[in-house]
């Protein structure tokens, strides 16, 4: 009977791993030498390209582009003004599966840099 929880809790282990980072805590931080306006504007037609719908919001110092997920909390990039450009916030829930090579939202923000 212990041989098949074993197994079980493992993979129970496994399943709990992608919930247990912080929600607050960044995926990636970047720094880039673009300002926010000019980075938004790089960023937005790669994620429209890859099918993605972007929803844009800017404040005074900053723009948040947010990406609807239907199986996990949205993405969220958060692009702020730095002394020598900006400086960028992902904040992405990866599946499992998915966590050895970067999703087209994280390539989008890289290629823009």
């Amino acid at each position: 009977m212990r041989l098949f929880f074993a197994p079980a809790l493992a993979f129970a282990t496994l399943l709990m791993a992608g919930c247990a980072s912080t929600p607050n805590d960044p995926t990636l931080t970047l720094q880039t030498s673009k300002t926010p306006e000019q980075y938004t504007h790089c960023v937005v037609p790669k994620l429209q390209h890859d099918q993605l719908t972007p929803t844009v919001s800017q404040t005074q110092r900053s723009y948040r582009i947010v990406v609807s997920s239907k199986i996990a909390a949205d993405n969220v990039m958060e692009t702020y003004k730095a002394s020598n450009g900006g400086k960028v916030f992902l904040y992405e829930r990866k599946l499992l599966a998915s966590t050895f090579v970067p999703s087209s939202f994280e390539r989008a923000a890289q290629e823009c840099l």
